[in-house]
């Protein structure tokens, strides 16, 4: 069982220090995370920047934002998810593991 917290505490101290990236458009909304849920960076295509439309600027962000959250949910599943099952249902006290 210690060996298994070990693990695990590795496996999450590893997801803290990850970075995701979302991105929408093709790459040209792009928004990056922590492994904590920050977010460290947006970056946002001139070509996208039209004042007439802020709309779909807008939506891109929050696209870009869903996909790096997406990414960041899988990479926690593959880092902690195999682990949290040998410790019984909400064994590491992780929202969603």
């Amino acid at each position: 069982m210690q060996q298994l917290l070990a693990q695990a505490m590795s496996a999450q101290q590893e997801l803290a220090a990850a970075e995701v990236t979302g991105q929408a458009g093709n790459g040209l909304v792009t928004v990056t995370l922590t492994g904590e849920g920050a977010v460290t960076a947006v970056t946002v295509d001139p070509k996208v920047v039209d004042p007439e439309d802020v709309e779909t600027l807008q939506d891109l962000i929050i696209g870009a934002f869903a996909d790096a959250h997406d990414k960041l949910q899988e990479l926690a599943a593959k880092k902690i998810g195999p682990l949290a099952g040998g410790l019984g249902a909400g064994g590491l006290g992780l929202p969603g593991f």
